[in-house]
């Protein structure tokens, strides 16, 4: 055996953004690390298992097969013809798009790995998550739980030529958020509000179109297609006047699968560029309702309600790196022009601040029946953890301030500041054995159960802990941050005439008839200090009156309770009916 070490990531070549985004007529295609690993056929890796078959077809395509380790080196079999910029072979070849979503689903739980400190599980019992690129054909794309895949269609465009989803970056990253956030948070797939059906496909959002810039080069071309902007003494330079709010939400950069939104706008025979432009969404006056969008009835499908989120948190990026772009401008400047590469660097910074922000605040959100609010405050809870000043940029001030515009606010329970209220209630640990709790849900639940009244937990109701996860951050100053997150839930079923008993009791639904079985669920999340102490209880009580009435409401006016499709794939019909600009004639049936 060599002892040379072995590389620790691989190199791979995939389409930046997707086929419908272009340069001088080319396809943008850049080289991504992933971590390395040595592939079976397929490519099948440890956590990613590509399964090329074609189920409209009866095809099984030839997996793709590597080449090992050679010399020290990993071979990409398609940087050749991506440097060749032969774009044929790259559409059309399923091996390549084999790579594609291998590489892109790797790279994104990479990316969360990262963030959290943590190895991160999928939401299914198994090791390794199913990819079918070429799975249908069909303009959508989905995750399903009880196939422990990702299932991406395709079909033809306006021109006749097959779109491929699978070869879209914000796609697949958007896919494989779901697949990880049903690992991280699975209770987010219950019946619940519109808004914790609307943070799955939100949230997505955030993660894709965030990702991209870390593709540093990408976005150097996409905000410079043609080098028209200017060049002084072999510096790329550009115009301050390009990078104004307004142009920055034009760009191509922030619109949500280009290609896929033009070719089914040429189907549905309307005009249309990206499939969604989330950061374009209207604020709100200061004189109007903040419930405004929340009360419209085209915000209770779960994409448009997601795209509030997406406003919210795109349009905070944007205010950061104009910030950042502005004190660019206090250096050197050539003729009044910016060096562009600089202006690349502070974009990729902000976006990676906020990413990282956006995954860790999962760990300080509540378990169950997730609203905007509790986001935020775990957004901002997330950040304080590790970034106490954070005077140099603002990113929290800025992140209240752009929810603000969008009718969201912490909730009444978090601190001044927005964050979540440290832990303050009377427990006792003298029964607890701390190693244990770092890792078994057992030892947590005794925990629990001794403090159920200090934690304020429902004892006629099921309670379970459902994870526990220590996690190792590293913050920018090189402090780590060591805590473990314990997530518990508690249901409980009843009639709904039963609601009335309540304190005060929960309005029953009109029409809902008395016999009606319904569930209650709750839950918290109990962040642990490194020496096993609650630093924050996350939680939301069973009997949070406010809270449970709009939900059974919200359930029973959209059909949930009909029973009429608990086996169908709901991620499978909200994209299709998204894609098609169809009505829904329910709302999310998580």
């Amino acid at each position: 055996m060599s002892s040379t070490p072995r590389p620790r990531t691989r190199r791979l070549t995939v389409i930046a953004q997707d086929p419908g985004v272009r340069i001088d007529g080319k396809i943008l295609t850049t080289e991504v690390d992933v971590p390395a690993e040595e592939f079976a056929p397929g490519p099948r890796g440890y956590r990613v298992r590509v399964i090329d078959y074609d189920t409209s077809t009866g095809t099984l395509y030839m997996p793709l097969q590597y080449e090992p380790l050679r010399d020290g080196r990993y071979i990409d079999p398609f940087k050749e013809a991506a440097a060749r910029a032969a774009d044929g072979e790259l559409l059309d070849d399923p091996q390549f798009h084999q790579q594609m979503v291998y590489a892109v689903v790797m790279r994104t739980l990479a990316r969360f790995e990262f963030a959290l400190g943590r190895r991160v599980s999928w939401g299914f019992s198994g090791h390794q998550l199913n990819v079918a690129p070429h799975a249908f054909a069909d303009a959508n794309a989905f995750y399903s739980e009880q196939d422990q895949a990702l299932v991406f269609g395709y079909f033809r465009g306006a021109d006749g030529r097959l779109v491929f989803s699978c070869l879209s970056h914000d796609v697949v990253a958007h896919e494989t958020t779901h697949a990880l956030l049903d690992g991280l948070r699975e209770r987010y797939t219950d019946p619940s509000s519109p808004e914790q059906a609307g943070f799955h496909e939100g949230f997505a959002d955030v993660v894709a179109l965030l990702s991209v810039f870390s593709l540093k080069d990408v976005v150097k071309l996409l905000l410079d297609p043609h080098h028209l902007k200017g060049r002084e003494g072999g510096e790329d330079l550009i115009d301050p006047d390009e990078l104004t709010p307004d142009k920055l939400r034009d760009s191509v950069l922030l619109g949500l699968a280009e290609q896929m939104g033009q070719e089914m706008a040429g189907i549905r025979g309307d005009r249309a560029g990206a499939l969604r432009r989330s950061v374009k969404l209207t604020p709100l006056k200061p004189t109007d309702d903040p419930r405004t969008y929340s009360k419209m009835p085209e915000f209770m499908e779960p994409h448009r309600r997601g795209e509030i989120l997406v406003a919210a948190m795109l349009n905070a990026f944007i205010e950061v790196w104009v910030k950042r772009i502005e004190r660019l401008k206090r250096g050197r400047v050539v003729k009044g022009m910016l060096d562009l590469q600089s202006v690349v660097e502070e974009g990729s910074d902000a976006a990676e601040q906020l990413l990282t922000m956006a995954i860790r605040a999962l760990d300080y959100a509540p378990p169950t029946d997730l609203q905007f609010c509790d986001y935020l405050s775990a957004l901002i809870t997330a950040d304080k953890e590790l970034v106490p000043d954070d005077t140099k940029y603002g990113y929290r001030a800025i992140l209240l301030e752009s929810f603000a515009r969008y009718g969201l606010r912490p909730p009444v329970s978090a601190s001044s500041d927005g964050s979540w209220r440290l832990f303050d209630g009377e427990v006792a640990y003298d029964r607890s054995h701390f190693e244990s709790m770092l890792r078994d849900p057992d030892e947590v639940f005794r925990f629990i159960w001794e403090n159920r009244e200090g934690l304020d937990l429902d004892e006629s109701a099921y309670t379970r802990v459902i994870s526990v996860r220590p996690c190792r951050r590293m913050g920018p100053d090189g402090f780590t941050l060591r805590e473990t997150v314990a997530e518990y839930i508690q249901m409980i079923t009843l009639r709904a005439e039963e609601l009335q008993q309540f304190d005060p009791p929960i309005n029953i639904p009109d029409g809902m008839p008395n016999d009606q079985e319904v569930t209650l669920y709750g839950g918290g999340a109990l962040i642990f200090d490194e020496y096993g102490r609650i630093k924050y209880h996350v939680n939301n009580r069973i009997r949070n009156v406010p809270r449970q009435g709009p939900r059974l409401e919200y359930l029973w006016q959209f059909g949930y309770f009909d029973d009429k499709a608990e086996t169908e794939n709901v991620f499978a019909r909200m994209h299709l009916q998204r894609a098609l600009n169809l009505p829904s004639t329910s709302a999310e049936e998580f």
